[in-house]
């Protein structure tokens, strides 16, 4: 599982990355054209936002795998030993189960909807289920992430912060 966590980490971060220089050539073309040429481009802004949600998704996916997502601590961080680790048992349950039926369930459901619908963008005639795809694909890597996670912490390994699950 260690190298399936490690591709899929290095995978995520690649894309994100890309995605980032995108977002970036993109926006710099927006205000090139809307400042320097006085025509704005038509199609800027709406890829700029599709690029948004799509960083956005993946980008909490890929913090999900590190374990530096957004997290209050502020009731768990003193807690030690097997009080910790029920803890991470029942915290990551819920993450799983949030990212099983929301994301994966109910946004694999919206993809396949807005795709048997057509419905596409207005700028750049995209269906809209490509751009929310990023959803069902950011909760399958998070459920990846936390099955992972509750197997390490079933096995005693207990890890905090930006420390890897244990298992590399």
């Amino acid at each position: 599982m260690t190298r399936v966590r490690t591709a899929l980490d290095r995978t995520l971060a690649l894309i994100i990355s890309v995605l980032m220089a995108l977002m970036v050539a993109n926006v710099l073309w927006q205000v090139f054209t809307r400042f320097v040429l006085d025509r704005p481009s038509s199609f800027t802004e709406e890829l700029a936002r599709f690029l948004m949600i799509w960083v956005g998704m993946l980008g909490a996916a890929y913090a999900a795998g590190r374990k530096s997502h957004l997290a209050l601590d502020l009731l768990t961080s003193g807690l030690q030993g097997a009080r910790k680790r029920v803890s991470e048992l029942v915290i990551h349950s819920f993450v799983l189960l949030f990212a099983a039926t929301v994301m994966l369930g109910g946004g694999g459901r919206l993809v396949l909807i807005q795709l048997s619908l057509g419905q596409k963008s207005a700028a750049l005639q995209l269906k809209l289920g490509y751009v929310y795809l990023a959803l069902p694909l950011a909760g399958a890597c998070i459920v990846f992430y936390s099955i992972l996670t509750l197997i390490d912490a079933a096995r005693h390994r207990v890890t905090t912060g930006t420390q890897s699950s244990g298992l590399n």
